[in-house]
C-alpha cells in the first residue's frame, strides 16, 4: 500500500489528518506506528482544533523530519536539509489547495463546537480532508526525491 493510500486509510478509521500522514511513514523512518499516532494526537484540526496550520502539513512536516534528520550530522546540514524539504513541501501545498491553515481550506472555525459541527454536517471532513491527507503524503514523497 503507498503512503497516500495508507495515509488515506488511517484517516477514513477516524485518525486525524497529522496521525494519518505521519503513521504512512512512521515504518520507513523506523518508528512505531503506534507511537507516530500518539506523537500527532494532539494536532487535529488545524492543531488542538484552533483552525490554524492544517495537520495534513504538520504530520507531513514531521514525516520529513524523521526521513530526513540524521541526528548523528553534527552540523547544520541536517537541519538544513529539513528546511529545505519543508520549505519545498509548504510551498507546493498552499497552490494546489488555495492555504494551508485548516480555517481558509474548510471554511469553518474547527476552534468552535459549532464550527466543527457546521464542517460535519456539510461532510467537509468526509470531501475534502481525505484529500488533503492524500495529497501531502504524496507531496512529501516528491520533495524527497
Amino acid at each position: 500500500m503507498s503512503p497516500e493510500e495508507q495515509a488515506e486509510r488511517l484517516f477514513a478509521e477516524g485518525r486525524n489528518c497529522a496521525q494519518a500522514v505521519l503513521a504512512a511513514f512512521a515504518p520507513a523512518a523506523g518508528l512505531d506506528e503506534q507511537v507516530a499516532l500518539r506523537v500527532a494526537a494532539a494536532l487535529g484540526g488545524g492543531v488542538c482544533r484552533t483552525g490554524a496550520t492544517c495537520s495534513a502539513v504538520t504530520g507531513a512536516l514531521m514525516a520529513i523530519g524523521l526521513l530526513l534528520f540524521d541526528p548523528s550530522d553534527a552540523g547544520r546540514e541536517a537541519q538544513a536539509r529539513v528546511y529545505a524539504a519543508g520549505a519545498l513541501f509548504m510551498e507546493r501545498f498552499a497552490p494546489e489547495h488555495g492555504a494551508r491553515d485548516c480555517r481558509t481550506l474548510l471554511g469553518e472555525d474547527m476552534g468552535s463546537p459549532e464550527g466543527r459541527q457546521r464542517a460535519r454536517e456539510a461532510g467537509l471532513f468526509r470531501e475534502r480532508c481525505p484529500r488533503f491527507v492524500r495529497d501531502a503524503a504524496r507531496l512529501v514523497q516528491e520533495v524527497l526525491r
